[in-house]
């Protein structure tokens, strides 16, 4: 899984308790699996259909770099599954794991639409290399 996206944990973040606050760390984690999702089907109109069990395994405080790895675990017709896992930047030590996110792709009627893509995308083979001819 990489890890791509970091986050700083700042007091805006926090709950009563001095910890990093559940639901800012879902709402990251929810922009950053349907960015995920975005590029993986070629497609801005996705939309988030389901969430599996959240699994809070550590806390976050002030001051913490915490960083979101996503990766697609299956490819449906009209859908694909991912899954994230939260650590702390500096110690590696996990915070969270989602084992299934769910993001259906929409055709501009808005409606479900097939997307044809059956594996993971890498940038690198996004763009092919420019040959230049001297």
């Amino acid at each position: 899984m990489n890890f791509h996206t970091r986050k700083w944990v700042k007091p805006e973040d926090l709950n009563p308790n001095g910890t990093l606050f559940g639901g800012s760390l879902l709402r990251w984690i929810d922009e950053e699996a349907a960015i995920y999702a975005i590029v993986q089907l070629g497609n801005q109109r996705v939309v988030t259909k389901y969430i599996s069990e959240i699994n809070f395994v550590s806390a976050s405080r002030q001051g913490d770099i915490i960083e979101l790895g996503i990766t697609a675990t299956e490819f449906g017709r009209t859908s694909i599954t991912l899954t994230c896992q939260v650590r702390n930047k500096i110690t590696r030590k996990s915070i969270l794991t989602v084992e299934k996110m769910v993001f259906v792709n929409l055709g501009e009627d808005g409606l479900p639409a097939p997307h044809g893509k059956t594996e993971i995308t890498y940038v690198k083979d996004q763009f092919k290399e420019d040959v230049i001819n001297e």
